[in-house]
């Protein structure tokens, strides 16, 4: 039987976890995403194209794997019909490759409008992208979520009706914006209608493939210092981003799961509120924004950047079980004549190696630095890791030797082909 590879960011999220999921996906029969919803968002350039998938797995781009939405994933519906849409605009067979969970819970409308009203109170903003992820996650684990199987009951329209009326008394009481019911019920019964034939149970179907002995692909949106458990909290998203919500998003169970893939930049960035100890709010932070284009592909935000974090790093590979890294935008830090990388923290004069999602821990700790030479010239046209520049090799080197992990694969620009895939 087959095992599923995994491909998880591992600081922030925007890491390019749908660029290796992509690459992946060119040899997988499946693609599967597990969590989150249309707060993540995955950017891909394929033969000069640029798709900004928010739902489906990326792998669909091959036009030959299936692409599943799992169970973990609250969903929008109108968000992922729009996506159907744009990748049939570019002849992918949407019909035949996507499947979607009967147990993925679905966004309302009204989920958006509490999303609102829940950050304007908070006297600490998260950052919340607004798009009513944190509120459809409520919703499930209060147990009056609405699941896409349920969109095929026979009393879906009255229970659809009862549900907008009960969040509407809420939002009304706190003077926000009610909700249309008509309106709603009667565009999720068209959502419905033209979303049925891609549901099914997709738990079964993947034990089903993997018996088939069928290439797998997982891929977790977000990433993991945004974890609802293992994440900087209070400034996370709500849902688990780790290696354990591959498995509670999909059904598949430990023994299913193969190599684990952490993504990560050559720098890092964070979008939205919270501590981020190697952040670079001067210039050369601006730089390496405009430098890799640091956008958000959901919000359009402006990200943080900084440094990269090899003590955050370490603790993401831990929590995982990452064995292959796949580091991103090597070009791009290959700009700077000297670029850095955080080996420890300092916190309060005491230095240490440990990470710790503490918020008074984060907020208090230095980074302490190592310094690397940078020049690389234009990288983008190698294939193999000889071809880098000497420079570019010893930083590869001894983010290796630092987590002991092997940096497998290696983006050297912006297109699909720019990826450099080493053995081991």
């Amino acid at each position: 039987m087959s095992k599923a590879s995994v491909v998880l960011g591992c600081f922030y999220g925007d890491e390019g976890k749908g660029r290796t999921t992509d690459y992946l996906g060119q040899f997988s029969d499946v693609s599967v995403r597990a969590s989150g919803g249309n707060n993540a968002g995955h950017t891909i350039k394929v033969n000069g194209v640029k798709f900004a998938m928010r739902l489906i797995p990326s792998g669909i781009l091959s036009n030959k794997t299936i692409a599943i939405i799992g169970n973990g994933v609250v969903l929008n519906p109108a968000v992922l019909l729009g996506e159907i849409d744009m990748l049939k605009s570019h002849d992918i067979d949407v019909d035949r490759f996507l499947k979607i969970s009967d147990k993925a819970h679905v966004i309302f409308p009204y989920h958006a409008n509490l999303d609102v009203m829940l950050e304007n109170k908070r006297v600490h903003k998260i950052g919340t992208t607004k798009n009513g992820i944190g509120p459809a996650y409520c919703d499930k684990y209060e147990r009056c979520g609405l699941r896409v199987g349920d969109m095929y009951r026979d009393d879906f329209e009255s229970v659809l009706r009862q549900m907008v009326a009960t969040k509407n008394e809420l939002l009304a009481a706190n003077n926000e914006p009610t909700c249309d019911v008509e309106e709603i019920v009667a565009t999720y019964m068209e959502y419905a209608a033209k979303l049925k034939p891609y549901v099914c149970d997709t738990v079964t179907l993947l034990h089903k493939y993997l018996k088939e002995d069928k290439n797998m692909v997982v891929e977790g949106a977000q990433a993991t210092l945004l974890d609802i458990d293992f994440g900087s909290y209070p400034y996370v998203t709500s849902s688990n981003p780790t290696i354990g919500g591959i498995l509670t998003g999909t059904g598949l169970s430990v023994r299913d799961i193969g190599d684990v893939y952490g993504v990560i930049k050559a720098y890092s960035s964070r979008v939205g509120e919270g501590p981020y100890v190697t952040e670079l709010c001067d210039e050369v932070g601006d730089r390496i924004r405009d430098l890799g284009h640091e956008y958000g592909t959901v919000t359009g935000r402006p990200r943080r950047c900084g440094w990269l974090d090899l003590v955050a790093l370490k603790y993401a590979i831990d929590i995982n079980g990452v064995n292959y890294i796949n580091l991103n935008h090597l070009d791009t830090i290959g700009q700077f004549d000297i670029f850095k990388a955080c080996v420890a923290y300092d916190v309060n004069g005491v230095e240490t190696q440990d990470f710790s999602t503490n918020e008074e821990f984060l907020r208090t700790a230095k980074p302490v630095y190592k310094e690397f030479k940078g020049n690389f010239g234009d990288i983008s046209a190698c294939r193999t890791f000889e071809e880098l520049p000497a420079d570019a090799q010893d930083y590869i080197r001894f983010i290796e030797e630092y987590t002991g992990t092997f940096v497998k694969l290696i983006g050297t620009g912006a297109d699909r082909e720019c990826m450099i895939v080493r053995e081991q």
